[in-house]
């Protein structure tokens, strides 16, 4: 079969199109809402967590808990987080609530980051009551990148480029999500929790 000029050039385009949809996903751009000291005004703080810009990210250390809300709700979707935290460190990141003036398991899917969570049934890359961790995962004393994807029922959870829990649940369908602050059990020592890069994308 003959291939004319302008044949040709409708076929490369053709293969270019293709290209940039493999390439994007079906994700919309990225919404990078914490970048090193910048974000805080992103968020709306409840509790009374110390939340502040120190080394190139946000960090908070003292207070009996408390949360940094997005603005935005958000339904199907993919967050990429970058956090250190230490040994002792009760934190996480709760989605699609459905209070955005109240954070609990109850109301939102609690993502653990929790090393000595007595349970560690969901601990460190688990979701409360929905995803048990696949293996015991230590993220104290290291940068790690955590990244949720959210669509309808399903949830899939990995750090550092590994999957540590999946799951089905409906009880939430959209919301705001929630970086925390929490305090261990009573007597234990508060750690810190710090965000260097929080980021957002819709799918």
């Amino acid at each position: 079969m003959k291939i004319t000029m302008p044949g040709l050039a409708m076929l490369f385009a053709s293969v270019l199109l293709l290209g940039g949809c493999a390439t994007t996903g079906g994700g919309g751009s990225w919404q990078t809402l914490v970048d090193g000291t910048r974000g805080l005004d992103n968020f709306s703080a409840i509790g009374d967590a110390n939340w502040r810009a120190e080394g190139g990210a946000i960090v908070a250390d003292k207070g009996k808990g408390g949360f940094l809300v997005t603005k935005e709700s958000y339904r199907d979707f993919e967050i990429r987080a970058e956090f250190w935290a230490d040994d002792t460190t009760n934190s996480g990141i709760f989605i699609r609530m459905s209070d955005r003036a109240t954070v609990n398991p109850q109301n939102a899917y609690e993502v653990n980051i929790y090393d000595r969570r007595p349970d560690p049934t969901y601990a460190t890359g688990g979701i409360v009551d929905v995803a048990k961790v696949n293996a015991a995962y230590k993220a104290a004393g290291k940068w790690n990148t955590m990244v949720i994807t959210a669509r309808g029922a399903q949830f899939v959870i990995t750090l550092n480029g590994v999957e540590t829990s999946r799951g089905t649940d409906a009880k939430h369908a959209q919301g705001p999500f929630a970086l925390q602050f929490g305090a261990g059990p009573e007597g234990s020592p508060l750690g810190s929790i710090k965000w260097r890069k929080v980021q957002v994308r819709a799918l």
